[in-house]
């Protein structure tokens, strides 16, 4: 059965190491028949949530930017994957930004089950991703209908491109992607 896949990449460098990952993913998702759509954050204008919370009763955000179009092909997802470059251990701002502005999502009727993390960081270590992770399930937990179904990590890669040469987690993006 046909999946929506929604790829949001916070890698402000187009092109870059997350993005290259986020990109085998939809490759390998589209391969197997889903629908991809891929967002990209450094072509939007996102703002602060300014924690009016509003939103919590209108289900909109009183801030009239690019994510009210994001949102809107959010909550039609069956599958959502966050893209990010690794930055001081954690998920670079771009998407912190993004996840803290779904606030209108909370207690609306969203389609999406499955979460996943791509990411990529100049350290080798997968635990270089634990505070992305940690922060991507603290989101996921006010989602009661979703789950983390994977994780993807790019370490030792700092200039863009470098990803390509890491043949194991270019194949664990496409494949996951394949597998959704």
């Amino acid at each position: 059965m046909s999946k929506n896949v929604l790829i949001v990449s916070a890698s402000p460098r187009k092109g870059g190491n997350s993005d290259i990952l986020a990109e085998q993913f939809a490759e390998g998702a589209a391969k197997a028949g889903h629908a991809v759509e891929k967002v990209n954050l450094a072509d939007r204008q996102i703002q602060f949530c300014k924690g009016c919370l509003v939103c919590q009763n209108t289900h909109q955000c009183v801030i009239h930017d690019d994510m009210k179009n994001i949102l809107d092909q959010m909550v039609c997802a069956d599958i959502v994957v966050f893209a990010t470059p690794i930055y001081f251990y954690e998920m670079a701002g771009q998407l912190k930004t993004f996840l803290d502005r779904t606030n209108p999502l909370y207690g609306v009727n969203y389609s999406f089950r499955d979460i996943y993390l791509i990411g990529s960081s100049a350290e080798e270590e997968s635990s270089a991703m634990d505070g992305a992770v940690k922060g991507l399930e603290g989101w996921i937990a006010c989602f009661d209908k979703t789950r983390m179904a994977g994780v993807v990590h790019g370490g030792g890669v700092t200039d863009r491109g470098d990803i390509k040469g890491h043949s194991v987690c270019m194949k664990q993006a496409y494949e996951m992607g394949i597998n959704v």
